[in-house]
This record gives C-alpha cells, structure tokens and sequence, in this order.
C-alpha cells in the first residue's frame, strides 16, 4: 500500500469563485474533470510538487481541474479523491504554482477545490462529508478555515453543517 500523503495546501481566502489578486475581480469558475492531454503541462520542471499523471492512474482515483469559465486550458488547481461510499477522501489538492505565495495571481482556488468535493459527497447522498489527511502545520488552519475536525492522528474531516457553508459559498446557485 502506497505511503498516504498529506494535505499541504494554504487556504488563503474563502471566496465566490477565484478573485484575482490585481484587479480584485470575481472570476467564476468551473470544475472538470481532467484528461491525461490536461496534465502535459502539469509537470515539476513547470512548478507543480505532485505526479498528478500517477494520480489519474491510480484505481478509484479521480482527478479534476479548476479553471475560469470559457478558459479550460488554464489550470488554476487540482484536487484527487477517491469516493469511499460513504464520504470523499480528499488525496491531494494543489493550487497552479502561479497561485502561491505572495505574488500569486488568483485566492479561492483551495477552498473552491474543497467545496468541490463537499458537493459531490453531497451530491452522492452523503451530507457532504469529507475526510483527508492533514500536515500537522496545518491542522488548526483547516479547522480555522473550512471547519474540518481533526480526530487525531491527522486525520480530518468536514462535516455536514461545514459542508453546507462552503457548497453555499462556492456554489450559491445551489442554495436558491
């Protein structure tokens, strides 16, 4: 069994959608599943830290993309999960790397990837739960952030009520 990896992403802001950093406008985004052609740009030698093309490999593993409405070749970030039946377990999220530090382009991109995956946990019956793997740095700020519950060794999850707020916040054309 491969080694788990760790959740190491810092949501910077909960936001509508992305908002770009320059300008402060609201861009609205979109989440689609990612092809193999999707991930020829997506390579350490360009700035990303994961084999999202082992990723798309892996048995039970989904990979999606985010990217700005009417612009799906720009790939703001990307997230792996594996529907476990009863919750989604979150494998790996990761922001564009011109989405990082201090200079970055566009803020929302994490938590619009997490509330992704609340939605289709809410989608497929299961009250939006999610679970992940944390790094210890940043179990408190997901619990600051997206309301995640840290049961120990950890292990995280989102529950319902947390679920909900960011599936509204991320995708309020649901909550009508």
């Amino acid at each position: 069994m491969a080694k788990q990896k760790h959740i190491d992403v810092w949501i910077d802001k909960l936001t509508n959608s992305i908002v770009n950093t320059i300008s402060g406008d609201n861009l609205p985004t979109e989440v689609i599943e990612v092809t193999t052609q999707d991930l020829k740009l997506v390579t350490k030698t360009r700035g990303w830290n994961f084999n999202w093309k082992g990723e798309l490999k892996k048995e039970n593993t989904k990979v999606f993309k985010l990217t700005v409405i009417n612009n799906p070749e720009i790939i703001q970030g990307l997230i792996s999960f594996e529907d476990k039946g009863d919750h989604i377990f979150v494998n790996l999220v990761e922001n564009a790397p011109f989405n990082i530090g201090k200079k970055k382009l566009y803020e929302g991109v994490p938590g619009n990837l997490f509330a992704f995956a609340c939605k289709l946990s809410w989608d497929n019956g299961n009250q939006g739960l999610v679970s992940f793997v944390s790094k210890t740095r940043l179990i408190n700020h997901y619990v600051s952030t997206v309301g995640a519950v840290h049961l120990g060794n950890h292990q995280m999850v989102i529950y319902p009520y947390e679920a909900l707020q960011l599936i509204k916040k991320y995708f309020p054309q649901l909550a009508k």
